[in-house]
């Protein structure tokens, strides 16, 4: 039991990222044309194009591991589509010129009503007399609630709803998407870099719509849009993502992905860890040597994680030219070098422990707040510089206190001991 509860959870993960994809698919495929739609993504089955406000496709997305011709006539994905497709129907989808669509990567047997309805070789009176005699024949209980809601429209709303109904099968199979995807965005970026392009896009979709299954940003559909009983019953909360925003995110990443910048990966960007791992390495007692408060040496820990986890994926995704970050490093280095001089020659000839604390503190305070030295001349995030010099700071390669190196030395093999 629990093997094959494991299972529906793992193909219902499989199912929703299926969605989430091909929602990115789809949606850069009508962001050619129409800049101003918006895809709502609803926590449990369906994707839906808006313009101003108003539903123009609302899909039913159906994922199978592999492709098999088992959309017939008496389908459970089909009628629990029909099903979904009745409430809103007879509930309030008014828009005329609203389709529902069902993308399956499932394939429509011969002569079924799914065949019927798809693009090429309409026949929609064909459809519906399958349909119907489908409905009215048929054992099938998992069908039941869709046969009983299809029969219960009157002539003139089956033909209206079904004139809305397009069936999309055979559609891209997950392992497949990733290629369909790198198609639509050919062009955006310099070819070696196109697959990590895409995820990076990837990347801020997925976190986008996670931001929406957490509650941050979703919204709820207004009862005068969907009016149906049986619908009021679920919470019906969607997370929407206009054209707009999608255009913005691509336009970021061209610009990242040009010769003179380099991309920040979303998820570290925004990352939060926790750096209780990270607190009692070098640069950590290096702050400590000027006697910083525990909170900044919290930040400068992100700062330091931040930028450890970008080089390292700049490094994995193969985006750096040569040595990219030994001269960067270098050059943090050099400008670090001239301020820790000013600051150590500005020191009374006898210093007290107070007069070093503050030397070194005004060397970090020029790393917190004017060292902007970015490594491209459009990579502009300043946790790199930041995380930089806390990296090398865990190498004593740079350092705060006028005397960081002798006294960190000394420390260590004290505790050596």
């Amino acid at each position: 039991m629990q093997d094959r509860s494991q299972y529906s959870a793992a193909a219902s993960l499989l199912g929703y990222i299926y969605q989430c994809r091909l929602a990115l698919l789809e949606s850069l495929k009508r962001l050619k044309s129409d800049p101003d739609i918006a895809v709502a993504i609803e926590t449990l089955d369906d994707v839906v194009f808006e313009k101003d406000g108003s539903p123009t496709e609302v899909i039913q997305v159906k994922h199978h591991i592999a492709r098999k011709a088992s959309l017939t006539n008496a389908s459970t994905d089909l009628w629990k589509t029909i099903r979904i497709w009745c409430d809103l129907f007879s509930g309030g989808l008014s828009e005329e010129n609203s389709i529902l669509c069902l993308m399956t990567t499932e394939e429509s047997a011969e002569n079924s009503a799914a065949r019927h309805l798809r693009i090429e070789g309409r026949n929609i009176a064909e459809a519906e007399t399958l349909l119907l005699q489908t409905s009215q024949t048929s054992s099938n209980e998992s069908n039941k609630e869709g046969y009983q809601k299809f029969n219960s429209l009157t002539p003139e709303q089956r033909r209206a709803l079904l004139e809305r109904v397009y069936i999309l099968d055979n559609c891209p199979l997950s392992k497949d998407l990733q290629t369909h995807l790198s198609e639509e965005l050919w062009g955006h970026c310099e070819r070696q870099y196109a697959d990590q392009f895409l995820k990076y896009l990837e990347g801020w979709w997925l976190q986008r719509v996670v931001a929406g299954i957490d509650g941050s940003e979703l919204t709820d559909i207004a009862d005068k849009e969907i009016d149906s009983e049986s619908l009021k019953h679920k919470k019906h909360k969607i997370l929407k993502i206009t054209g707009r925003e999608i255009d913005g995110q691509l336009d970021s990443l061209r610009e990242q992905f040009k010769s003179d910048s380099l991309p920040i990966h979303p998820e570290i960007q925004s990352a939060d860890p926790d750096v209780t791992p990270f607190v009692n390495l070098v640069f950590a007692k290096q702050l400590r040597l000027i006697a910083l408060p525990e909170h900044r040496i919290q930040r400068a820990a992100k700062n330091f994680y931040k930028a450890a986890e970008q080089r390292s994926r700049w490094v994995r995704e193969s985006l750096l030219i040569d040595n990219d970050l030994e001269q960067y490093d270098d050059i943090l280095i050099e400008e670090w070098a001239i301020r820790f001089d000013q600051a150590k020659d500005s020191l009374p000839v006898d210093p007290t422990s107070d007069d070093q604390i503050a030397s070194g503190k005004k060397v970090f305070q020029w790393v917190e707040a004017e060292a902007h030295i970015p490594i491209r001349p459009s990579c502009q995030e300043s946790f790199i510089t930041r995380g930089t010099y806390q990296m090398l700071a865990n190498r004593l390669r740079v350092g705060w206190h006028p005397e960081f190196q002798s006294r960190l030395v000394a420390q260590s093999a004290e505790d050596n001991l």
